[in-house]
């Protein structure tokens, strides 16, 4: 059992990043599923997955340039411990624009662009650059 899933998915997507890994597995949890949907509509991720082979996985595969990732880095930004909650104005630009905070809304789990757009604030999950 994983106490904090959002770290969890971090982590995985971070050591495939470090072994040049093009794809990668994790259990299915539907609030990963969408924080992963956000990072493929802002181009961080190819494609997302969902298989329900005996237990439910969530397939990943990271979008590449050339030999590099595209994911430089990844921060987990709110914890269990310590929740960060922002207004729309409010959310931060990470690495001027060139990254994206994904945050958790009431209109569901936007990266910062859409929630900005939507003019909606919430919890912020983590910061992908």
């Amino acid at each position: 059992m994983v106490t904090d899933p959002i770290a969890d998915f971090l982590t995985r997507i971070r050591n495939a990043c470090m072994v040049n890994a093009r794809s990668l597995t994790m259990p299915y949890s539907r609030f990963v599923a969408e924080a992963a949907r956000a990072m493929q509509r802002e181009g961080f991720v190819d494609a997302v997955a969902h298989h329900a082979n005996g237990e439910k996985e969530l397939s990943l595969t990271i979008r590449y340039q050339g030999t590099e990732p595209v994911i430089v880095g990844l921060k987990r930004l709110s914890r269990p411990g310590r929740r960060v909650y922002v207004g729309y104005r409010n959310i931060p630009r990470i690495r001027q624009g060139l990254g994206i905070v994904i945050l958790s809304t009431p209109a569901g789990v936007l990266s910062d662009r859409e929630a900005r757009a939507k003019k909606v604030g919430g919890e912020l999950l983590c910061a992908v650059w």
